[in-house]
Protein backbone atom coordinates (compact mmCIF):
# COMPACT_ATOMS: atom_id res chain seq x y z
CA UNK A 1 0.00 0.00 0.00
CA UNK A 2 1.20 3.30 -0.87
CA UNK A 3 1.22 6.13 1.82
CA UNK A 4 -2.02 7.81 0.04
CA UNK A 5 -3.45 4.81 0.36
CA UNK A 6 -2.91 4.16 3.92
CA UNK A 7 -3.97 7.57 5.08
CA UNK A 8 -7.20 7.04 2.63
CA UNK A 9 -8.35 4.01 4.48
CA UNK A 10 -7.78 5.61 7.61
CA UNK A 11 -9.80 8.38 6.94
CA UNK A 12 -12.51 6.37 5.68
CA UNK A 13 -12.67 3.94 8.93
CA UNK A 14 -10.79 5.56 11.65
CA UNK A 15 -12.81 8.12 13.53
CA UNK A 16 -10.88 11.50 13.09
CA UNK A 17 -9.91 12.46 16.37
CA UNK A 18 -6.37 13.00 15.72
CA UNK A 19 -4.94 15.64 12.99
CA UNK A 20 -1.79 13.21 12.07
CA UNK A 21 1.47 13.83 10.42
CA UNK A 22 0.97 13.50 6.62
CA UNK A 23 3.38 10.58 6.66
CA UNK A 24 3.27 6.91 7.81
CA UNK A 25 5.92 5.39 10.26
CA UNK A 26 6.96 2.12 9.75
CA UNK A 27 9.64 1.47 12.72
CA UNK A 28 11.91 2.62 15.26
CA UNK A 29 15.52 2.29 16.58
CA UNK A 30 16.74 4.30 19.76
CA UNK A 31 15.64 7.73 19.91
CA UNK A 32 14.41 7.48 16.00
CA UNK A 33 11.71 6.49 13.80
CA UNK A 34 11.36 5.74 9.78
CA UNK A 35 8.34 6.44 7.81
CA UNK A 36 8.02 4.30 4.69
CA UNK A 37 9.51 5.92 2.50
CA UNK A 38 12.73 5.77 4.52
CA UNK A 39 12.79 9.13 6.09
CA UNK A 40 14.43 9.12 9.64
CA UNK A 41 13.27 11.50 12.22
CA UNK A 42 14.58 12.57 15.49
CA UNK A 43 11.77 11.45 18.38
CA UNK A 44 11.46 14.12 20.10
CA UNK A 45 7.85 13.39 20.99
CA UNK A 46 8.45 9.23 22.63
CA UNK A 47 4.55 8.47 21.93
CA UNK A 48 3.89 11.85 24.46
CA UNK A 49 6.67 10.77 27.40
CA UNK A 50 5.65 7.30 26.94
CA UNK A 51 8.43 5.61 25.07
CA UNK A 52 11.15 6.14 27.75
CA UNK A 53 13.66 3.95 26.63
CA UNK A 54 13.27 4.41 23.17
CA UNK A 55 12.26 2.04 20.24
CA UNK A 56 13.13 -1.84 19.62
CA UNK A 57 14.41 -1.40 23.63
CA UNK A 58 16.14 -5.34 23.91
CA UNK A 59 15.16 -5.39 26.93
CA UNK A 60 11.61 -4.56 26.47
CA UNK A 61 11.47 -7.42 23.29
CA UNK A 62 12.95 -9.83 25.32
CA UNK A 63 10.50 -9.62 28.37
CA UNK A 64 7.74 -8.96 25.98
CA UNK A 65 7.98 -12.28 23.88
CA UNK A 66 9.31 -14.12 26.98
CA UNK A 67 5.96 -13.41 28.45
CA UNK A 68 4.32 -13.89 25.12
CA UNK A 69 5.42 -17.95 25.30
CA UNK A 70 3.87 -18.06 28.50
CA UNK A 71 0.22 -16.03 29.24
CA UNK A 72 -1.18 -13.66 28.20
CA UNK A 73 -4.49 -12.47 29.59
CA UNK A 74 -6.54 -14.12 32.72
CA UNK A 75 -8.47 -11.25 33.91
CA UNK A 76 -8.16 -10.53 37.58
CA UNK A 77 -9.87 -12.97 38.81
CA UNK A 78 -6.70 -15.13 39.00
CA UNK A 79 -3.22 -14.46 40.20
CA UNK A 80 -0.33 -14.20 38.17
CA UNK A 81 3.61 -13.37 39.44
CA UNK A 82 4.18 -10.16 37.00
CA UNK A 83 1.64 -7.95 38.06
CA UNK A 84 2.49 -8.85 42.19
CA UNK A 85 6.40 -8.29 41.68
CA UNK A 86 5.71 -4.94 39.60
CA UNK A 87 3.12 -4.01 42.50
CA UNK A 88 5.96 -4.30 44.97
CA UNK A 89 8.39 -2.84 42.98
CA UNK A 90 6.52 0.26 42.46
CA UNK A 91 5.77 0.21 46.80
CA UNK A 92 8.81 -0.24 47.41
CA UNK A 93 10.77 2.68 45.56
CA UNK A 94 7.59 4.89 46.36
CA UNK A 95 5.82 6.37 49.33
CA UNK A 96 3.12 3.52 48.53
CA UNK A 97 1.56 0.73 50.40
CA UNK A 98 -0.53 -0.51 47.51
CA UNK A 99 -1.48 -0.67 43.94
CA UNK A 100 -4.19 -0.37 42.19
CA UNK A 101 -3.34 -1.09 38.08
CA UNK A 102 -5.74 0.09 35.13
CA UNK A 103 -4.89 0.50 31.74
CA UNK A 104 -4.60 4.27 31.23
CA UNK A 105 -3.90 7.70 32.49
CA UNK A 106 -7.54 8.45 32.62
CA UNK A 107 -8.17 5.42 34.17
CA UNK A 108 -5.83 5.99 37.07
CA UNK A 109 -7.56 9.40 37.52
CA UNK A 110 -11.06 7.84 37.11
CA UNK A 111 -9.96 5.48 39.69
CA UNK A 112 -7.87 7.75 42.39
CA UNK A 113 -11.04 10.45 42.47
CA UNK A 114 -13.08 7.35 43.03
CA UNK A 115 -11.26 6.30 45.98
CA UNK A 116 -10.78 9.40 46.97
CA UNK A 117 -14.12 10.12 47.35
CA UNK A 118 -15.07 6.13 49.19
CA UNK A 119 -12.60 6.89 52.05
CA UNK A 120 -14.33 10.45 52.48
CA UNK A 121 -17.72 9.22 52.68
CA UNK A 122 -16.70 6.33 55.02
CA UNK A 123 -15.11 8.56 57.45
CA UNK A 124 -16.79 12.13 56.99
CA UNK A 125 -20.15 11.17 55.16
CA UNK A 126 -21.55 11.53 51.39
CA UNK A 127 -21.34 15.64 51.78
CA UNK A 128 -17.36 15.43 51.65
CA UNK A 129 -17.20 14.92 47.97
CA UNK A 130 -15.53 17.74 46.00
CA UNK A 131 -12.44 17.85 44.45
CA UNK A 132 -9.88 20.35 44.19
CA UNK A 133 -8.08 20.81 40.55
CA UNK A 134 -5.90 23.94 38.90
CA UNK A 135 -6.04 26.13 35.71
CA UNK A 136 -3.72 24.38 33.33
CA UNK A 137 -4.08 20.86 34.51
CA UNK A 138 -5.05 18.14 32.02
CA UNK A 139 -6.04 14.60 33.79
CA UNK A 140 -7.81 13.05 30.69
CA UNK A 141 -10.87 12.86 28.63
CA UNK A 142 -13.24 10.95 30.49
CA UNK A 143 -16.06 12.29 32.24
CA UNK A 144 -14.32 12.87 36.10
CA UNK A 145 -10.74 13.57 34.50
CA UNK A 146 -12.05 16.07 32.11
CA UNK A 147 -14.35 17.91 34.63
CA UNK A 148 -10.48 18.78 36.31
CA UNK A 149 -9.10 20.01 33.27
CA UNK A 150 -10.22 23.12 32.87
CA UNK A 151 -10.14 23.97 28.65
CA UNK A 152 -13.40 25.35 27.42
CA UNK A 153 -12.92 23.41 23.99
CA UNK A 154 -12.58 20.60 25.72
CA UNK A 155 -15.14 20.36 28.04
CA UNK A 156 -18.11 22.10 26.29
CA UNK A 157 -19.64 19.90 24.31
CA UNK A 158 -19.53 16.75 26.93
CA UNK A 159 -21.43 19.24 29.47
CA UNK A 160 -23.01 18.22 31.95
CA UNK A 161 -19.61 16.72 33.32
CA UNK A 162 -18.84 15.12 37.40
CA UNK A 163 -20.37 17.78 39.43
CA UNK A 164 -18.61 18.51 42.29
CA UNK A 165 -15.01 19.34 40.79
CA UNK A 166 -13.83 23.39 41.62
CA UNK A 167 -11.03 24.96 39.87
CA UNK A 168 -7.97 26.84 41.64
CA UNK A 169 -5.25 29.01 40.85
CA UNK A 170 -2.35 26.78 39.83
CA UNK A 171 0.98 27.89 42.07
CA UNK A 172 -1.68 30.17 43.81
CA UNK A 173 -1.40 29.26 47.12
CA UNK A 174 -4.16 31.72 48.45
CA UNK A 175 -6.33 31.52 45.95
CA UNK A 176 -6.60 27.92 46.69
CA UNK A 177 -7.35 28.39 49.98
CA UNK A 178 -10.68 30.41 48.85
CA UNK A 179 -11.63 27.99 47.45
CA UNK A 180 -10.92 24.79 50.10
CA UNK A 181 -13.20 23.70 52.19
CA UNK A 182 -14.72 20.25 54.54
CA UNK A 183 -16.26 19.08 51.70
CA UNK A 184 -13.21 19.18 49.62
CA UNK A 185 -12.49 15.24 49.59
CA UNK A 186 -9.18 15.45 47.69
CA UNK A 187 -6.90 18.19 45.93
CA UNK A 188 -5.27 16.90 42.21
CA UNK A 189 -2.29 18.65 41.28
CA UNK A 190 0.54 17.68 38.40
CA UNK A 191 4.57 18.80 39.81
CA UNK A 192 5.22 19.64 36.38
CA UNK A 193 2.02 20.47 34.43
CA UNK A 194 2.63 18.63 31.00
CA UNK A 195 -0.13 19.46 28.73
CA UNK A 196 -0.66 23.22 30.21
CA UNK A 197 2.65 24.25 28.88
CA UNK A 198 5.54 22.54 30.81
CA UNK A 199 5.35 24.52 34.05
CA UNK A 200 7.35 23.04 37.29
CA UNK A 201 4.58 23.22 40.56
CA UNK A 202 6.45 26.07 43.29
CA UNK A 203 7.82 24.03 46.17
CA UNK A 204 5.90 26.27 48.64
CA UNK A 205 3.09 26.06 46.95
CA UNK A 206 2.95 21.98 47.19
CA UNK A 207 4.03 22.24 50.68
CA UNK A 208 0.99 24.69 50.67
CA UNK A 209 -0.90 21.97 49.42
CA UNK A 210 -0.05 19.12 52.13
CA UNK A 211 -0.66 21.85 54.74
CA UNK A 212 -4.30 22.73 53.35
CA UNK A 213 -5.33 19.12 53.02
CA UNK A 214 -4.20 18.28 56.18
CA UNK A 215 -6.13 21.27 57.80
CA UNK A 216 -9.49 20.11 55.79
CA UNK A 217 -8.89 16.53 56.43
CA UNK A 218 -8.74 15.88 52.40
CA UNK A 219 -6.12 13.45 50.15
CA UNK A 220 -3.53 15.19 48.31
CA UNK A 221 -3.06 13.28 44.59
CA UNK A 222 -0.21 13.83 42.33
CA UNK A 223 -1.02 12.95 38.48
CA UNK A 224 2.39 11.62 37.82
CA UNK A 225 1.14 10.34 34.33
CA UNK A 226 3.37 12.11 32.14
CA UNK A 227 6.18 13.69 34.68
CA UNK A 228 6.85 10.54 36.72
CA UNK A 229 8.77 7.49 36.34
CA UNK A 230 12.28 9.38 35.69
CA UNK A 231 11.07 11.82 33.18
CA UNK A 232 12.29 14.92 35.68
CA UNK A 233 15.55 13.08 36.68
CA UNK A 234 13.89 11.82 39.40
CA UNK A 235 11.80 8.23 39.19
CA UNK A 236 8.92 10.96 40.97
CA UNK A 237 8.68 14.26 39.92
CA UNK A 238 7.96 15.06 43.64
CA UNK A 239 10.59 13.79 45.44
CA UNK A 240 13.33 16.09 46.51
CA UNK A 241 10.24 18.56 47.19
CA UNK A 242 9.42 16.70 51.02
CA UNK A 243 6.06 16.56 50.20
CA UNK A 244 4.73 13.13 50.49
CA UNK A 245 1.12 12.46 49.07
CA UNK A 246 -1.39 10.31 49.62
CA UNK A 247 -2.31 8.88 46.00
CA UNK A 248 -0.10 9.35 42.82
CA UNK A 249 -1.28 8.53 39.12
CA UNK A 250 0.96 7.09 37.12
CA UNK A 251 0.91 6.01 33.31
CA UNK A 252 2.67 7.25 30.38
CA UNK A 253 6.61 4.85 30.76
CA UNK A 254 5.01 2.72 33.00
CA UNK A 255 5.00 -0.13 30.62
CA UNK A 256 6.86 1.37 27.54
CA UNK A 257 4.63 1.82 25.20
CA UNK A 258 1.72 -0.52 26.05
CA UNK A 259 -1.28 0.49 28.00
CA UNK A 260 -0.76 0.00 31.52
CA UNK A 261 -1.88 2.90 34.25
CA UNK A 262 -1.54 2.94 38.17
CA UNK A 263 -3.06 4.06 41.49
CA UNK A 264 -0.41 4.16 44.29
CA UNK A 265 -1.66 4.54 47.88
CA UNK A 266 -0.97 4.82 51.27
CA UNK A 267 -2.63 2.36 53.76
CA UNK A 268 -5.20 4.57 54.93
CA UNK A 269 -6.78 4.71 51.42
CA UNK A 270 -5.91 1.46 50.61
CA UNK A 271 -8.14 0.30 53.57
CA UNK A 272 -11.43 1.37 52.68
CA UNK A 273 -11.82 -0.21 49.13
CA UNK A 274 -13.12 -4.34 49.33
CA UNK A 275 -13.45 -6.66 46.41
CA UNK A 276 -16.30 -5.73 44.16
CA UNK A 277 -15.35 -1.93 44.80
CA UNK A 278 -13.47 -1.12 41.65
CA UNK A 279 -12.33 -3.16 38.94
CA UNK A 280 -11.11 -3.61 35.30
CA UNK A 281 -10.91 -6.57 32.89
CA UNK A 282 -7.55 -6.52 31.39
CA UNK A 283 -5.66 -3.96 34.58
CA UNK A 284 -2.07 -6.10 35.25
CA UNK A 285 -2.11 -8.43 32.82
CA UNK A 286 1.08 -10.49 33.12
CA UNK A 287 2.64 -9.13 29.70
CA UNK A 288 2.08 -5.96 30.04
CA UNK A 289 3.20 -6.22 33.64
CA UNK A 290 6.24 -8.02 32.60
CA UNK A 291 7.04 -5.43 30.41
CA UNK A 292 6.30 -3.17 32.84
CA UNK A 293 9.03 -4.78 34.90
CA UNK A 294 11.53 -4.34 32.71
CA UNK A 295 10.60 -0.83 32.18
CA UNK A 296 10.90 0.05 35.79
CA UNK A 297 14.36 -2.17 36.48
CA UNK A 298 15.61 0.35 34.52
CA UNK A 299 14.18 3.41 35.09
CA UNK A 300 14.64 3.27 39.01
CA UNK A 301 19.01 2.62 38.88
CA UNK A 302 20.60 5.88 40.40
CA UNK A 303 22.66 6.37 37.52
CA UNK A 304 20.60 6.26 34.54
CA UNK A 305 18.05 8.64 36.86
CA UNK A 306 21.41 10.95 37.15
CA UNK A 307 21.85 10.75 33.24
CA UNK A 308 18.51 11.94 32.63
CA UNK A 309 19.02 15.19 35.35
CA UNK A 310 22.42 15.67 33.73
CA UNK A 311 21.11 15.42 29.84
CA UNK A 312 18.16 17.51 30.75
CA UNK A 313 20.15 20.23 32.31
CA UNK A 314 22.53 20.07 29.05
CA UNK A 315 19.35 20.04 27.02
CA UNK A 316 18.10 23.21 28.36
CA UNK A 317 22.04 24.90 28.14
CA UNK A 318 21.59 24.40 24.98
CA UNK A 319 18.37 25.72 24.52
CA UNK A 320 19.04 29.16 25.73
CA UNK A 321 22.23 29.87 23.42
CA UNK A 322 19.92 29.36 20.15
CA UNK A 323 20.06 32.58 18.41
CA UNK A 324 16.22 32.55 17.72
CA UNK A 325 13.91 35.82 18.83
CA UNK A 326 11.13 33.43 18.44
CA UNK A 327 12.09 31.56 21.62
CA UNK A 328 10.71 33.66 24.60
CA UNK A 329 11.28 31.20 27.81
CA UNK A 330 12.84 27.75 28.72
CA UNK A 331 11.83 25.82 31.25
CA UNK A 332 10.99 22.54 32.78
CA UNK A 333 12.84 19.84 34.29
CA UNK A 334 15.27 16.71 33.28
CA UNK A 335 13.83 16.13 30.07
CA UNK A 336 10.39 17.26 30.14
CA UNK A 337 11.39 20.96 28.73
CA UNK A 338 8.73 23.60 27.35
CA UNK A 339 9.98 26.48 25.03
CA UNK A 340 7.83 29.59 24.90
CA UNK A 341 7.64 30.34 21.20
CA UNK A 342 6.01 34.30 20.07
CA UNK A 343 4.57 32.23 17.00
CA UNK A 344 2.44 29.26 17.10
CA UNK A 345 3.89 25.90 18.33
CA UNK A 346 1.66 24.58 15.65
CA UNK A 347 3.83 25.77 12.45
CA UNK A 348 7.27 24.40 14.24
CA UNK A 349 5.68 21.00 14.78
CA UNK A 350 5.07 21.22 10.68
CA UNK A 351 8.34 22.76 9.82
CA UNK A 352 10.29 19.85 12.17
CA UNK A 353 9.01 17.11 9.63
CA UNK A 354 10.71 18.61 6.83
CA UNK A 355 13.99 19.10 8.68
CA UNK A 356 13.78 15.18 10.35
CA UNK A 357 11.90 16.34 13.97
CA UNK A 358 9.37 15.00 15.59
CA UNK A 359 7.85 17.47 17.88
CA UNK A 360 4.81 17.92 20.02
CA UNK A 361 3.02 21.05 21.38
CA UNK A 362 1.69 22.28 24.42
CA UNK A 363 -0.54 25.29 24.03
CA UNK A 364 -0.50 27.18 21.77
CA UNK A 365 2.35 28.76 21.58
CA UNK A 366 4.80 25.98 23.44
CA UNK A 367 7.01 23.09 22.21
CA UNK A 368 7.09 20.27 24.48
CA UNK A 369 10.14 18.33 23.99
CA UNK A 370 10.26 14.61 25.29
CA UNK A 371 12.39 12.52 24.23
CA UNK A 372 13.27 9.06 25.06
CA UNK A 373 15.11 8.96 28.51
CA UNK A 374 18.04 6.87 26.64
CA UNK A 375 18.44 10.44 24.07
CA UNK A 376 22.46 10.78 23.96
CA UNK A 377 24.34 14.74 24.30
CA UNK A 378 25.10 13.92 20.31
CA UNK A 379 21.41 13.99 19.69
CA UNK A 380 20.31 16.31 21.80
CA UNK A 381 22.80 18.23 19.72
CA UNK A 382 21.48 17.35 16.87
CA UNK A 383 18.06 18.52 18.06
CA UNK A 384 19.64 21.90 18.66
CA UNK A 385 20.46 21.93 14.85
CA UNK A 386 17.45 20.78 13.55
CA UNK A 387 15.09 22.77 15.55
CA UNK A 388 17.25 26.07 14.50
CA UNK A 389 16.72 25.49 11.28
CA UNK A 390 12.54 25.12 12.17
CA UNK A 391 12.88 28.21 13.71
CA UNK A 392 14.12 29.72 10.51
CA UNK A 393 12.23 28.00 8.70
CA UNK A 394 8.78 29.32 9.89
CA UNK A 395 9.93 32.45 9.08
CA UNK A 396 9.39 31.76 5.61
CA UNK A 397 6.37 28.37 5.84
CA UNK A 398 6.07 26.23 2.99
CA UNK A 399 3.25 23.87 2.77
CA UNK A 400 4.05 20.67 2.97
CA UNK A 401 1.78 19.39 0.88
CA UNK A 402 4.17 20.74 -2.47
CA UNK A 403 7.35 18.70 -1.13
CA UNK A 404 6.19 16.03 -3.15
CA UNK A 405 4.78 13.45 0.15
Amino acid sequence: MTINDIIDLEHQYVLGTYARAPFVLDHGQGCWVYDTDGNAYLDCVAGIAVNALGHADPALIAALTDQANALWHVSNLYHTAPHARLARKLCETSFADRVFFCNSGAEANEGAFKFARKWATDHYGPQKHAIVAFTGAFHGRTFGALAATPREKYQAPFRPLLPGVRIAPFNDLAGTAAVMDDDVCAVVVEPVQGEGGVHPVDPDFLHGLRDLCDQHNALLIFDEIQCGLGRTGALWAHQGYGVTPDLLTAAKPLAGGLPMGAVLMTARVADVMHPGDHGSTFAGSPLVSAVAEAVLARVTEPAFLADVAAKGAYLRERLEEINSPHITEVRGRGLMVGVELDLPAADAVNAGYRHGLLLVAAGAHTLRLVPPLVITRAEIDLLIERLSAVLTAVERPVNWGKQGN
